[in-house]
């Protein structure tokens, strides 16, 4: 019995501190797990970034729902809603496969609730998220804009003297005008720029589901039926004509050839 207690007291511990380091590695799994999951997901540019993300989200919904969810998201947008959004591109498709696809630049806190009312009773099919890095565009933009800031301060200090000439004077104005173009072209790219960082792009694609659309095509096929006869019909009747020369000629060719061969006695 003495034994036994001394083995347990000795076994006790080193169970408690293998516990202790199984729950620790558990957490410290989770911790990662999430961390991951959360990296995963797009968020708006961290401070210094200069990225410019785009979404490409699938969603399938019954086909009766289409139009008025469509309609819903863009609605939500133009007012303003999500914060600041502004609708790109529309584009909706009627009949027995109706689908629609939506694109709007909007705040990055508005992207997931815009998903989530698009998917709304549906199901997200598919989606994609992809960022462009815009530092060295923003950088060599911001080098353009101070050459040229100093150019035309530059310039305009030329202009200044009194000792100028008039063929001079002209000169410098020309080179002013040019420099002050290439600058305002420097600056709407460079607010371009900041237009892609500061929102992000989000198209939003409505299909039905497979079975609705595999419904669809089998309603239009049947519907083609009639041209599709027509069309089969037309092309054996011209393949006819078109075989009928080559087969009075091969039957001429056969009956000369019999010819030929009784006069040989073959």
């Amino acid at each position: 019995m003495a034994r036994n207690g001394m083995r347990l007291g000795v076994l006790l511990p080193a169970l408690l501190a293998m516990l202790v380091a199984l729950v620790a590695c558990s957490e410290k799994r989770d911790a990662m797990d999430a961390g991951g999951s959360a990296s995963a997901r797009p968020t708006a540019n961290r401070a210094g970034s200069m990225l410019a993300y785009e979404h490409d989200v699938s969603i399938w919904l019954a086909a009766e729902q289409i139009p008025q969810r469509l309609k819903t998201v863009q609605d939500a947008c133009n007012s303003q809603r999500l914060g600041d959004c502004t609708v790109l591109d529309v584009d909706q498709q009627a009949g027995d496969s109706p689908n629609a696809s939506l694109t709007v630049r909007v705040a990055p806190a508005g992207v997931e609730p815009l998903v989530a009312m698009a998917g709304k009773d549906g199901e997200v099919g598919h989606r994609r998220t992809h960022a462009e890095d815009l530092a060295v565009a923003v950088r060599d933009n911001d080098l353009q804009r101070q050459r040229l800031q100093n150019e035309r301060s530059q310039l305009q200090a030329f202009q200044q003297r009194r000792d100028l000439a008039v063929a001079d004077m002209i000169a410098l104005s020309r080179q002013l005008a040019d420099v002050d173009a290439q600058l305002q072209a420097a600056e709407q790219e460079g607010a371009q720029h900041r237009m892609r960082i500061d929102t992000q792009k989000l198209t939003i694609s409505f299909f039905p589901p497979s079975s609705q659309s595999g419904r669809g095509e089998i309603g239009q096929a049947l519907r083609d039926f009639g041209q599709t006869l027509a069309v089969g019909t037309a092309w054996t009747i011209r393949a006819a004509a078109f075989l009928i020369p080559l087969a009075v000629v091969l039957l001429i060719a056969a009956w000369a050839w019999r010819r030929l061969r009784r006069r040989g006695g073959y």
